[in-house]
């Protein structure tokens, strides 16, 4: 016989410590999942606060706010007749834990807190929370006399416990007990749960939603179950995208998927089940059952007196379990068009800014900065023509316009909110200043061209008039230090000029009631990486959409977008040689990044992997690299790359101390020195590695069979 029941989770843009929105948000999922018959909701890890609150967590005023909210929501009637999943901090014993409160019809059945905080990369749980170290254990937990008050409960279970209803078992784990490798489903599913929640604050890296994918999967094909897996979206107020993603899966199969990238501040994912293709397929496989009949691990049960399959849909042939479905993948380069953009709209309609301004260089990084905000238009421009009346109202208020006003063209959008600006000298060629016109007319931005060269030749008069010495460029007979100084000048004047140029050009176009415009950054990730870009320069910006993304995916991204975009303009960027242009040009010789750099961006891109992610020194880093690059390169030449990474890595590191908020994309990603926790002042040489690093190149050059020591004692 079947068992059919309805099943609801969702992706919610919930924003740190904006509790009414956040409340509004969760109110209006619950809404839209019993309008469709669901018997379950699950909302995103911590929904109420919004995940991304940090150091806020440390406040009393947050644990109370919650409860506060939560009260709201669970003794308004209109939640009543399905179970509740939803999460927010909870202090019980003077102890602060990340949970999910359960509750049905305004009682709360049972407290679960997170037992595996996420305490790497970007996470830092255990600063704010303390994880359940209790298997199996329920305590009670008075609940707040306020709250008491509402549902009418002194005394709720805390702890490792499921829910036991009528008819079938609930679970519930969070976000980073998936990725454990004894995920709490798997003792579970063990123990007869058949619904397991998943509640996360789960963020975007490129290439990333396959590995949760398949987690989520492998864990229903080995276990068996319904899984149901919900996750933030939008950016909560830092540089993290949370992707959505929300999904739900039975047995190794997903029947409803949500979007990774959406505009929709609410989007419910709701699917039809069979409990009883559950039970079968457990049955069915032996070592399964002789697994559940010896395991130790039992679970304290929270008996409902309800039935959660309704009888009356056993016998209803209108009612069918929803059909098996494919995993949908976006490629890399459609998450680089999307994830930064929905990031970018996020941040400019909560900061109440007025617009973007970024300096449009005509190479490919600026570029690529432009195409996302383009994206972002596109994004913002589909979303009004199908009549989502928040993002018609956030447009109407970033550009200032009457309440009659829809967007009608990506383009249209861009020219009331997106400012560029050529900042050209005499070092600037004829084709980037083209390129760049070109690529602002394409995209709609209101464009200003403009010479800088009498800024910077007041600069250099300036300074030869204090010290008496005027310096000269290495091309015309200078020195390196003047050459870098001279250079460093046109770039740092650029970062003053945008910010002149962003506070004014919406008073200059009589934008009313303008407050200026974000200053965008577009120094990418390897670049920041090595340190190669001036600091307080035009990379200095509010914002950097791209600070996070590689030097190779972004030129897949521009080839993606001329394409899927048809622009062929952007041919034009991506045939370019990479160049700051901030040096004198001759017949015989262009700036080049590369040359400049000593390494190529594809090299960068294995550095930087291997550094943050593989965790490698300037040691292990050789030995790695002297297998995959010979016999390319020789040992000594795959030395001097090692050390040379690593010499300007090192020098440059207070960089990063300074690097604008970037859109989190890449695993290696430096980010503003709260992602990559290093000092930034080190020896630069790395004197003992590179000795060793030495030995083994002469060994090699050598063809001596003698075996180096790894370990040098002596």
């Amino acid at each position: 016989m079947s068992h059919l029941i309805t099943l609801a989770t969702c992706n919610l843009n919930q924003w740190a410590l904006d509790f009414e929105g956040n409340r509004d948000r969760i109110l209006e999922s619950i809404r839209v999942a019993k309008e469709r018959g669901a018997r379950l909701r699950v909302g995103p890890e911590l929904e109420i606060t919004g995940y991304g609150c940090l150091d806020h967590f440390l406040e009393s005023d947050v644990c109370l706010h919650s409860w506060e909210m939560y009260a709201q929501i669970i003794k308004n009637e209109k939640t009543h007749g399905l179970i509740l999943d939803v999460g927010m901090p909870v202090l019980h014993k003077n102890v602060r834990y990340n949970c999910r409160l359960l509750s049905l019809d305004g009682k709360i059945l049972f407290i679960r807190p997170k037992i595996w905080l996420a305490n790497d990369g970007n996470y830092r749980e255990m600063r704010f929370f303390t994880p359940w170290m209790k298997p199996g254990v329920v305590e009670d937990f008075i609940l707040p006399p306020e709250i008491q008050k509402v549902t009418g409960q002194r005394l709720v279970p805390f702890g490792d416990a499921v829910i036991n209803s009528l008819d079938t078992c609930i679970g519930t784990e969070t976000c980073e007990e998936l990725f454990t490798p004894q995920s709490p489903h798997i003792a579970m599913s063990l123990d007869g749960v058949e619904i397991i929640t998943n509640s996360s604050g789960s963020h975007h890296e490129l290439r990333k939603l396959n590995k949760r994918l398949d987690l989520i999967l492998n864990a229903t094909k080995r276990c068996g179950g319904v899984y149901l897996y919900a996750n933030q979206r939008g950016c909560d107020g830092d540089r993290l995208y949370y992707d959505g993603c929300a999904l739900i899966a039975i047995n190794g199969t997903i029947v409803a998927q949500g979007s990774q990238f959406s505009l929709d501040d609410v989007e419910v994912v709701t699917a039809t089940v069979d409990l009883e293709e559950v039970r079968s397929y457990r049955a069915a496989i032996m070592s399964r059952g002789l697994q559940a009949s010896l395991s130790e691990i039992k679970f304290k049960r929270i008996d409902i007196p309800v039935e959660l399959a309704l009888m009356t849909s056993r016998f209803d042939p209108t009612v069918c379990p929803t059909k098996i479905r494919e995993p949908f993948y976006h490629s890399p380069e459609e998450e680089i068009a999307l994830g930064p953009a929905c990031w970018m709209w996020d941040y400019l309609r909560r900061c109440n800014g007025t617009g973007f301004f970024l300096p449009l260089s005509g190479g490919i990084d600026s570029c690529a900065t432009a195409m996302i905000v383009h994206s972002m238009c596109r994004l913002v421009t589909q979303a009004a023509q199908n009549g989502n009346e928040q993002v018609i109202k956030d447009a109407r208020k970033i550009t200032r316009s009457g309440d009659d006003w829809v967007p009608s063209t990506p383009q249209e959008l861009a020219s009331k909110m997106f400012h560029s600006c050529f900042m050209g000298t005499e070092n600037s060629s004829k084709e980037t200043r083209s390129r760049a016109k070109e690529l602002s007319k394409a995209i709609g931005s209101y464009h200003v061209d403009l010479k800088m060269d009498s800024l910077v030749t007041s600069v250099v008069s300036l300074f030869e008039v204090a010290t008496g010495k005027k310096p000269i460029f290495k091309i015309f007979g200078g020195s390196q230090t003047e050459n870098l100084a001279l250079q460093n000048i046109q770039a740092r004047l650029r970062m003053v000029l945008a910010y002149l140029f962003a506070q004014l050009l919406p008073w200059v176009r009589g934008i009313p009631n303008s407050g200026g415009l974000l200053v965008l950054g577009s120094a990418n990730v390897d670049e920041c990486l090595r340190g190669y870009l001036t600091k307080y320069d035009c990379s200095s910006a509010d914002i950097n959409p791209i600070g996070g993304i590689s030097k190779t995916d972004l030129k897949r991204f521009i080839a993606y977008a001329s394409k899927e975009y048809d622009m062929p303009i952007l041919d034009d960027f991506l045939n370019a040689t990479p160049t700051a242009e901030l040096e004198p040009m001759t017949k015989d010789y262009v700036q080049s990044d590369e040359i400049d750099m000593g390494m190529t961006y594809e090299e960068l891109g294995v550095f930087g992997y291997l550094r943050k992610v593989e965790k490698c020194g300037p040691y292990s880093m050789f030995l790695k690299l002297l297998h995959q690059w010979s016999p390319k390169l020789s040992p000594r030449q795959i030395s001097e790359k090692v050390k040379r990474f690593f010499f300007f890595y090192a020098i440059n590191r207070h960089k990063q101390t300074v690097l604008t908020p970037s859109y989190h994309a890449e695993q290696y990603s430096p980010e503003d020195n709260r992602f990559d926790l290093r000092p930034f002042l080190i020896n630069p040489r790395f004197p003992w590695a590179s000795r060793k690093i030495d030995e083994v190149v002469e060994q090699c050059e050598s063809h001596k069979a003698s075996k180096l020591d790894i370990m040098s004692i002596d």
